[in-house]
């Protein structure tokens, strides 16, 4: 039996599903990006794509957190 999803990634599926891009996507995004500090890349999710703050939140912090343990 699978665990559920916890912490940032359980908005994965709704995130895909409302903005038609795989998250693999948008962390490449997020990765390509100039900006490095958490609440400069949330705003520029909002405003450049039009994502709500809980979707960008968990991508930005997902993805940050990845790449601290990396």
């Amino acid at each position: 039996m699978n665990a559920p999803v916890k912490g940032p990634a359980s908005y994965f599926p709704s995130i895909e599903k409302k903005y038609g891009r795989p998250i693999a996507e948008w962390q490449e995004l997020i990765r390509s990006s100039p900006l490095t500090r958490h609440m400069e890349l949330v705003a520029w999710l909002k405003s450049e794509y039009g994502l709500g703050h809980g979707h960008a939140n968990a991508l930005v912090a997902h993805n940050l957190a990845e790449n601290k343990d990396s």
